[in-house]
């Protein structure tokens, strides 16, 4: 027989273990922003803006990307005509879907760049979301900052 005994044996049957005190649960923004820290990731900059401006969201994709970081835009223009948008009532499903997904790029990134000169309902709606994240907003045009 063994004069080695468990600890719990000697606390009796009804011992409760107490918790252990921890840092504080991280939100998943945190959690988010730990991982990218540990995985060595550059900053991921989302572009913004009205889709009439695609040819400016490439020229910022591209000065963004040689500065070393992950981009990240608007992945289809639906002012332009193509085959999964032609129906409207598709259209407008498809638009609330990409809506869903440009809000998602925005939460992954660490900073916003808006593109162009003009900003519609839907950049200013993205705008006021990014800055309710804290997210920082930079514009190519800063004289159509809403806030400035």
């Amino acid at each position: 027989m063994s004069s080695f005994s468990s600890p719990q044996a000697s606390l009796g049957p009804h011992h409760q273990e107490e918790p252990v005190s921890s840092a504080p649960l991280l939100t998943p923004e945190e959690k988010l922003a730990d991982a990218k820290k540990l995985l060595r990731l550059p900053r991921i900059v989302v572009i913004c803006g009205s889709t009439r401006f695609m040819t400016e969201m490439n020229d910022a994709d591209l000065r963004e990307t040689e500065a070393g970081k992950i981009v990240v835009k608007p992945g289809c223009d639906m002012k332009s005509p193509h085959a999964l948008w032609s129906d409207p009532v598709e259209a407008e499903a498809l638009k609330s879907q990409l809506d869903d997904l440009h809000r998602a790029k925005i939460r992954l990134a660490d900073e916003v760049l808006v593109v162009g000169d003009y900003i519609g309902d839907s950049t200013r709606a993205e705008i006021v979301y990014s800055r309710s994240l804290g997210k920082p907003v930079r514009f190519t045009h800063p004289e159509v900052d809403p806030d400035a």
